[in-house]
């Protein structure tokens, strides 16, 4: 991890994603704590909706506010509420939806149109997309850096996948717009007064305003300069073959690979000095899963974080996960048969 970032001195917004349960809450809240141990403003920012960070910090960081993480210098905690962001984003459509028909001269009840567009079920991403939207824009002029937990691969997935998809459909409404008001024109006794009325038009300068965000979130996202998204996983069959597919998945969203952590990694020495029989057993299991990661993701990875015999929970314990992601290395790592 060191020399990654020592790589890349622009780095601003990191992206923690994995299977469900194996670690990125605590990867991220790691990374975050490193910036900010190194004087950094930061912001660690939740997008699962099933948030962990109070739990992590052991402190109430809820209410969809940016706070303070006490007992962690220039380090700030944002848990994004879903139900808030839905809401503010069907409030938006409702009123997007009322204008048009207003302006169309359409008397029509815009609710049923409003129901179909907030049932969606590819709305609760779209929602959350713009809410990353505006971190990005409005914290990142704040913050030195932005690291975002992500929900589980599917959420994630699909949060990702908005940034070339939203895009597409911003260029089809505004053609489509565009289209529609020039067929006014055509149709129209009194053209110039039209005109001046289309110069008005609020959905269309709602959906050009819309691309100028969209346009400058994206050149973000992209940028590797910037962004990097790190891939969570424990040396397990099924976290390893997830990470696999993800990986692709991103890249073929074109945002930038950052590397992968893996999580829960049993020391050697633990296992040699226990006489646990299931210790032992996981650990000889543990070694063929690290020779895969190894020989697949080798190149990729970038932290390694040992089980620890208690619970990751306060800031102490993530100070000290935050030190293993830029310290530790597994004590067994010569001996795998790659």
């Amino acid at each position: 991890m060191p020399e990654f970032l020592s790589q890349k001195p622009k780095l601003k917004f990191l992206f923690t994603g994995g299977k469900g349960g194996v670690g990125k809450t605590i990867s991220a809240a790691g990374l975050a704590y490193r910036f900010a141990k190194d004087g950094k403003r930061t912001l660690l920012v939740s997008l699962n909706p099933v948030h962990s960070l109070s739990s992590l910090f052991g402190q109430d960081l809820r209410g969809g506010v940016i706070k303070p993480v006490e007992g962690a210098q220039n380090l700030h905690a944002l848990e994004v509420e879903i139900d808030d962001v839905v809401e503010k984003y069907k409030q938006n459509i409702a009123k997007r939806l009322s204008e048009f028909l207003k302006w169309a001269d359409i008397p029509m009840d815009p609710k049923p149109f409003i129901d179909i567009a907030t049932t969606n079920p590819a709305f609760q991403e779209s929602a959350m997309f713009d809410k990353m939207m505006d971190v990005v824009l409005q914290q990142g002029e704040e913050y030195d850096v932005v690291v975002f937990d992500t929900a589980a691969v599917a959420n994630a997935a699909r949060l990702i996948g908005l940034s070339k998809i939203y895009g597409l459909w911003l260029e089809r409404m505004i053609e489509s717009r565009k289209e529609a008001l020039s067929l006014r024109v055509k149709l129209s006794f009194r053209k110039e007064k039209v005109m001046e009325e289309i110069k008005k038009d609020p959905l269309m300068a709602d959906l050009l305003s819309m691309q100028d965000r969209f346009n400058r979130v994206k050149d973000i996202l992209l940028n590797e300069d910037l962004t990097a998204f790190f891939f969570v996983t424990l040396p397990l069959s099924l976290p390893i073959a997830v990470v696999k597919r993800f990986i692709k998945m991103v890249k073929g969203f074109d945002i930038p690979v950052g590397g992968v952590i893996v999580n829960q990694v049993i020391p050697k020495a633990i296992a040699e000095a226990t006489t646990n029989e299931y210790v032992r057993n996981k650990y000889k299991e543990q070694l063929g899963y690290m020779a895969e990661i190894e020989r697949d993701l080798g190149p990729l990875v970038r932290s390694y974080i040992p089980v620890y015999p208690s619970e990751v929970v306060g800031v102490d314990m993530v100070a000290k996960v935050s030190q293993d992601m830029f310290s530790w290395i597994p004590d067994f790592l010569d001996e795998l048969e790659v």
